[in-house]
């Protein structure tokens, strides 16, 4: 059972519904066992989470994850005092969502809690034949733009949840960001 705010190393998850966050959470857990590291197997099957979700993941420690669900949007702010890191995925086979992810991330990240947060922006599904390339994603969000004018760190990084890509990414982000905090 996950239990938030361990160690003092809660990390948010959040972005649109049906961005991936539930699987690619999922992904990671795996990734984290004993085991997972040989092969993921085939994706578990996920349904949007309606709330939150929190789940342990083990990257060198304990961390806990808590995912709140897309529809949350609104009330997002309430949780932000209580992460050390943010998790944003963004769904990069998804035109119609980037305007509303852009707004989303914009406000994220002028929130005064999480200032000093690092910040991990995910461009997940880039396994869907749809999928806009990093370099178009970068340009519709303005990244650079975005990226010179938060006061937090911000990584990017692309995966795919369903088939792994770009996950050790993640893993190692973790790696870095849990080293920072010594």
């Amino acid at each position: 059972m996950a239990t938030a705010g361990r160690d003092g190393s809660t990390f948010l998850l959040l972005g649109a519904t049906g961005a991936g966050k539930t699987l690619l959470v999922k992904r990671l857990q795996k990734l984290s066992s004993r085991d997972g590291a040989k092969d993921l197997g085939e994706p578990p099957p996920t349904l949007p989470t309606v709330g939150t979700n929190l789940t342990d993941l083990v990257v060198g420690k304990r961390i806990t994850v808590r995912e709140l669900g897309g529809c949350m949007g609104p009330i997002w702010s309430s949780y932000y005092s209580d992460c050390c890191c943010v998790l944003y995925v963004i769904d990069a086979a998804k035109p119609t969502q980037i305007s509303s992810s852009c707004v989303q991330l914009l406000s994220l990240l002028s929130a005064e809690e999480l200032t000093s947060v690092p910040v991990l922006i995910i461009f997940n599904k880039i396994d869907l034949p749809c999928y806009m390339s990093l370099v178009e994603m970068k340009s519709l969000f303005r990244i650079q733009d975005i990226v010179s004018c938060a006061k937090q760190p911000i990584t990017i990084v692309e995966t795919s949840a369903r088939d792994g890509t770009g996950l050790p990414k993640v893993m190692q982000w973790f790696c870095s960001i849990l080293h920072d905090f010594r």
